[in-house]
């Protein structure tokens, strides 16, 4: 068993303002001295970026579908050790999983990882009523441990009264604070979610002006009490950091700049744990690829906010088209296969040239095209995963690809919606290529992982 100090910082609903609350709470703890390890349930990608920003600490994602069980809590607890105490922003709703169910949801990872949970609930317009929500809330899963209550968009003082005791009262756990109705500094956003730090001009200033709006409120030593009363955790032996590395390291460039930005960073450590050295360029600036790389992996991010910086970036197009065309592997997500396309059109219908690695040209859309996990059946031998695989991923995309004829390549995957259509053939392999919309958690698949690396080390897929 292991004492790791920890809680959970949930939402009654997506915009009941848990994000905005744990980035403050995340860096006035950090401003305060203690070693906060950030975390997010779910597969998010932009929330992380603001809490490696407000601790200092690089956010690790945790997902029950993406991962399983065993994996959450061995990611968990090997991050969660070298820290004073873990927090952990849930994601939409604290019971909000796959359809009706609360699978993948925050209350699922919550009960994985023994957290107690602080609720942030948006009393705006709301007395004794608040305590109906919190009890229902407390009912509703009796394994999940609701630790304490914030409360957000409270009118005053005497709201802040009203429902302060009528939650105390009729449900018997603390409110620890709240967020005045009349605070104006929220995160920014954008068309697939909050806006990524790798953006966000003067953060350390906004952070701080973040915490004083909403710090002022909490009471934060006794957050941290009930992070440091949490249950001991059971310690099991864990497989994905057990493979023996690879004897001879391999140089991965990843793309890593404000266009290309969306990793797993527990992901990542695997695949230096298995020998890989990884090496980051931008698409954005570099003039061409780093020298000597055994492969690439290119994920996700806003190519399409940047579209004129990388079309009029020439030289590196061309030294990565040159590059894969003569047998470099690899491995491209969503973000990452637009800019393998031959062009990108943008939301206003003005087109730019891309890579021109793969054919056809993806398009943005007014409306999302995508969201939601999916299970991916693998059609076709690649240098990440031979077929028939079955492997867990996440979409979430504004772009479709408007395929054409594409002789010469094979398509990716078959996909099983969580929610939505099944059987939608998706991505393509040719060669040493992989590219797909579908994001996936590598941490989930170490030996997928070691064939990626075991394949850009030899040049060539199995």
């Amino acid at each position: 068993m292991k004492c790791l100090p920890r809680l959970m910082i949930a939402g009654t609903s997506s915009g009941a303002g848990k994000t905005t609350i744990a980035t403050a709470v995340m860096f006035s703890l950090a401003r305060r001295g203690y070693r906060v390890q950030p975390y997010k349930a779910g597969p998010d990608y932009i929330d992380p970026g603001y809490h490696t920003a407000a601790t200092g600490r690089i956010c690790r994602n945790l997902d029950s579908w993406l991962l399983n069980e065993g994996a959450v809590r061995e990611l968990f607890i090997r991050s969660a050790r070298r820290a004073d105490l873990s927090l952990v922003e849930g994601v939409m709703g604290l019971y909000d999983g796959i359809g009706s169910t609360s699978e993948a949801s925050s209350a699922h990872i919550a009960k994985i990882l023994h957290l107690p949970v602080l609720l942030v609930l948006n009393v705006q317009s709301m007395a004794c009523s608040a305590a109906a929500m919190v009890l229902g809330y407390q009912q509703m899963d009796p394994l999940v441990r609701l630790a304490g209550v914030v409360l957000n968009r409270v009118g005053g003082e005497r709201h802040y009264r009203l429902v302060k005791e009528a939650i105390e009262d009729r449900c018997r756990i603390p409110v620890v604070g709240y967020v005045p109705r009349e605070t104006k500094v929220n995160l920014p956003e954008r068309h697939l979610g909050l806006l990524p730090t790798a953006e966000k001009n003067e953060l350390a200033e906004y952070l701080a002006a973040l915490a004083v709006a909403v710090g002022e409120g909490l009471d934060l030593e006794q957050v941290v009490d009930i992070a440091r009363r949490a249950d001991p955790l059971p310690v099991t032996e864990g497989n994905i950091f057990s493979s023996t590395p690879a004897g001879t390291e391999v140089r991965i460039g990843i793309a890593r700049d404000e266009a290309f930005n969306f990793y797993y960073q527990d992901g990542l450590d695997l695949l230096a744990h298995l020998g890989a050295e990884l090496v980051s360029f931008s698409p954005l600036r570099d003039h061409c690829l780093p020298e000597n790389l055994a492969g690439l992996y290119l994920g996700g991010g806003f190519p399409e906010m940047f579209l004129e910086a990388l079309a009029e970036n020439h030289t590196f197009r061309s030294s990565l088209k040159e590059a894969v065309a003569c047998g470099l592997p690899v491995y491209a997500e969503c973000g990452g296969l637009m800019y393998l396309s031959e062009a990108i059109v943008d939301f206003e219908g003005r087109e730019y040239p891309a890579a021109g690695v793969i054919p056809g040209r993806c398009r943005m859309e007014k409306k999302r095209a995508a969201l939601g996990y999916v299970t991916a059946r693998v059609l076709n031998d690649n240098v990440l995963a031979p077929a028939g695989a079955l492997l867990r991923g996440h979409e979430f995309h504004y772009s479709v690809w408007e395929e054409p004829d594409v002789p010469g390549f094979c398509r990716a995957y078959r996909l099983e919606r969580a929610m939505g259509t099944a059987g939608v053939e998706d991505g393509l392999v040719r060669g040493n290529l992989l590219a797909s919309y579908v994001h996936l958690h590598l941490a989930g698949y170490p030996h997928f992982a070691a064939r990626f690396l075991a394949n850009c080390s030899a040049g060539k897929f199995d």
